[in-house]
């Protein structure tokens, strides 16, 4: 057989030819080009156009090209983009020209911004150049940046303001050079005359006071303490702001078509560096509630839903209070799991009675159930700890009321930051998600120093706390088991003392609190005396009852020693209080107070109830009932007024014949924290005396306090009080009266000492400020009293006025 090959066509030939010289030549260029060597620098150019106040010094320090080095590209933008950087120069562009063989010229054309020169103030005369230059935000030599220029001007203007120029306007110009590439900038003041606003006044307010519309002013006239508030002055911006403010309160008063017109404003100057502004109001028409009803509500009846409304047929139309009704009424669903219930309110005009009648459109959404619980941001935390503070549980039905209290009391807990407790979607049909969300907080705190106050003259003290303590967990610095934990050492002028602190708050995963303390007091009481040391330890329960009430129950062991000094007519009664007192307690407290130091609203009762006895083991039998109660009222929204009444009241009684009430368990006045213008303990039945001895306090077995305090805000750290103190102690149990006691001495004269029964009133009025100190709160108080048992040498009260200095709240 023979086989033939068949050779390629022409046209073929000619197709593959065309196909491989291409390449080949790219090849060739390829090869060519990878074996070329880039080009050198072989000059770096900077010319500058237009301007020339930028050196070519400074151009070359924000740059990286230098002259030798390979030239590349990739340096040269980024080159542009530092010298765009530098804020120096407004147009930037770079070129190459060919310099001999394989080296370039690399040249930069620049344009530089103009820098300012100058800065003058003109037509400045009540304030100076230099407090004006501070106030400015541009200095010389900087770039020159009109809008800068312009923000300056706008602070000049602010400030004056500030400053009681109410006329004040500052406008600008620039004078730039083009030769030396430096502009002046000149600013012109026109400060006109300096106004403190003495009146405002309301003209057409038929219905609303003057008072109630001052009240939601920011703008305000010139009072006492104005120069400490920066009130009194007037600020466009601010009366601007106020006359949106009062058509909102005539708004919420019913007026809908209420008219305060800007234009309509007048100014006026009655009295020299005095402005009164007097501001028509157009009042309109009081709208009122007409007929209320409800749309697409199927759960529940209309009966039901209006239960909800504070707003009725017949009252004042209230923009905000029925946005709260709306707010209510979707609480209301979502406390029964309605979770996604939204509600809508539309008015309608009544042409025929003239009122507004409401329609609440309702959305019900299916019923939700909790199906787990997903926490994010625990680091430190255990999950239990989160897990207790809920009030929602896998399974539950998603209340919306209960899911706002979990995040409540999380926070309440202060061991978390911006806590976050919100519903999640899942694919179960009826069923959400819990999800909390926080940042662990500081719980941990370390802290020592040295201070003093009226009664310790110096003291040094070191503590630590930690309220998120886990006695258990040594690898993570003992935190996160939600445990209370306190160490502290005081060592003073006055007194040493010493305390350990535990609290375990879910005892038995239950919400029962567990603690105990070890502690040791030794006190020097220089005024009567003697020295009293008390050592000893307690454990408790402690569970919140509900909301706002709680109950400790405890059992202390202490013992008592007394160290009187020689030919101490009171070393009979220290003598029979050495020993061991062994007591139960039980403490109720109601606390709705609105924050825990400077109160402003709410109340704090306690209700402390003593039972000590030789069947507990001690030397000592006695019951003890005393109450501790404060009440805050807020007085004006206007510098945050407040006023603070303190009541107290306590007995105590031995009830075996064979022991004594101990001395340190008897009622004493006069201090910091009772009776402010009288020394330590220096209110109380008086006995002994003679021509050796004074005098001493001997305590006594019931006692009375009442206290009135009013005080407002300067800032939001600095309070100004002034306050009334009075009170009593008696010797004998159940005594309320509150004469003083009249005891006649061997020659028929009047002596209020041996043998009184009786302190009888003792007051005090006075005034202090209230101010925060680095977190810590600081009183200082100068009382001055009114009725004294009336001596002052002989071991009396009357010791004049008192300064007390000292740190924590009073109650």
């Amino acid at each position: 057989m023979k086989i033939t090959q068949n050779s390629p066509s022409r046209l073929t030939r000619l197709l593959l030819a065309l196909f491989l010289v291409p390449l080949t030549l790219l090849s060739l260029s390829a090869q060519e080009e990878e074996e070329a060597e880039p080009p050198t620098i072989n000059q770096l150019i900077i010319n500058f156009t237009g301007l020339s106040n930028v050196n070519e010094e400074v151009a070359r320090a924000n740059m990286s090209l230098r002259e030798g080095e390979v030239y590349d590209p990739v340096a040269v933008d980024r080159d542009i983009r530092s010298l765009y950087r530098s804020n120096l120069f407004e147009y930037i562009e770079a070129r190459i020209a060919p310099a001999g063989e394989n080296t370039i010229d690399v040249i930069f054309d620049i344009r530089p911004k103009f820098r300012i020169s100058a800065i003058i103030f003109e037509g400045n005369d009540k304030v100076s150049n230099g407090k004006l230059k501070t106030e400015a935000t541009i200095q010389v030599n900087q770039v020159l940046n009109e809008p800068r220029v312009k923000g300056s001007a706008e602070a000049l203007q602010e400030m004056y303001l500030k400053k009681g120029f109410s006329q004040a306007r500052v406008d600008y110009k620039i004078d730039r050079s083009p030769v030396t590439g430096f502009a002046t900038v000149t600013f012109q003041i026109r400060e006109g005359r300096k106004f403190k606003i003495g009146k405002v006044n309301f003209v057409g307010n038929e219905t609303v006071k003057d008072r109630k519309l001052k009240k939601k002013m920011q703008t305000k006239k010139w009072g006492f303490f104005s120069v400490l508030t920066n009130s009194g002055r007037f600020d466009r911006d601010k009366f601007e702001d106020d006359l949106e403010t009062l058509k909102d309160v005539y708004r919420e008063e019913g007026f809908l078509d209420i008219d305060i017109d800007p234009a309509n404003v007048q100014f006026s100057y009655p009295k020299e560096n005095r402005m009164q502004i007097d501001i028509n109001v157009g009042e309109g028409k009081q709208y009122k509630i007409g007929n209320i009803e409800f749309v697409g509500n199927k759960t529940y009846e209309d009966s039901v839903l209006r239960l909800m409304l504070r707003s009725v047929p017949g009252s004042v139309y209230s923009p905000e209070k029925l946005d709260e009704d709306v707010g209510r009424i979707e609480d209301f669903y979502g406390q029964f799991g309605f979770m996604e219930t939204r509600v809508r309110m539309e008015r309608v005009p009544n042409t025929e009675t003239g009122d507004i009648d409401i329609q609440y459109v309702v959305y019900e959404s299916e019923k939700f159930q909790v199906e787990s619980v997903d926490i994010e941001g625990n680091t430190k935390t255990k999950s239990v700890v989160v897990l207790r503070e809920l009030a929602l549980t896998p399974g539950s039905t998603f209340d919306s009321v209960r899911m706002e209290a979990s995040r409540m009391r999380l926070d309440n807990t202060r061991y978390f930051e911006d806590t976050n407790v919100t519903p999640q979607s899942t694919n179960v049909p009826g069923r959400k998600d819990v999800r909390v969300t926080f940042r662990e907080g500081r719980t941990g705190n370390f802290s020592f120093g040295a201070g003093f106050s009226s009664l310790e003259k110096g003291v040094f003290f070191i503590e630590l706390t930690q309220s998120n303590f886990d006695i258990f967990n040594w690898r993570g610095a003992f935190q996160g088991d939600g445990q209370k934990f306190r160490l502290k050492a005081q060592i003073g002028s006055y007194s040493n003392s010493m305390v350990l602190a535990f609290e375990e708050p879910w005892l038995f995963e239950r919400r029962l609190a567990f603690g105990f303390q070890i502690f040791n007091q030794e006190t020097n009481y220089e005024n009567q005396y003697y020295n009293s040391v008390q050592q000893g330890f307690e454990v408790s329960l402690r569970k919140r009852l509900i909301e706002i009430i709680e109950g400790k129950i405890s059992y202390s062991l202490t013992e008592q020693d007394f160290e009187a000094y020689e030919s101490l007519d009171s070393a009979a009664l220290l003598a029979n209080s050495i020993g061991t007192s062994s007591r139960l307690n039980l403490l109720l407290i109601r606390d709705s107070r609105d924050r825990l130091i400077n109160s402003l609203r709410g109340m704090r009762l306690e209700l402390d109830l003593t039972r000590a006895g030789d069947f507990l083991g001690g030397d000592f039998d006695f019951y003890k009932v005393e109450s501790r109660n404060a009440f805050y009222l807020p007085l004006s929204e206007k510098f945050t007024q407040t006023v603070e009444f303190l009541v107290r009241a306590g007995v105590v009684q031995e009830t075996d014949d064979s022991t004594l009430v101990p001395y340190e368990e008897r009622f004493f006045l006069g201090g910091p924290n009772t009776l402010r213008g009288f020394e330590y303990r220096d209110v109380s039945p008086k006995e002994g005396g003679s021509a050796s001895n004074l005098p001493w306090e001997a305590g006594g077995k019931t006692y009375g306090l009442f206290g009135a305090e009013y005080s407002f805000g300067i800032t939001e750290d600095f309070r100004i009080a002034a306050f009334y103190d009075g009170g009593f102690v008696n010797k004998e149990t159940g005594d309320f009266s509150l004469n003083r006691e009249k005891v006649y001495d061997e020659y028929g004269g009047v002596t209020y000492f041996a043998g009184q029964r009786r302190s009888g009133w003792n007051d005090n009025y006075g005034f202090g400020i209230r101010m925060s100190m680095m977190g810590t709160p600081l009183r200082l108080d100068y009382a001055i009293p009114l009725s004294t048992d009336g001596l002052a040498d002989d071991g009396g009260n009357d010791n004049g006025g008192q300064f007390n200095f000292t740190f924590g709240g009073r109650f």
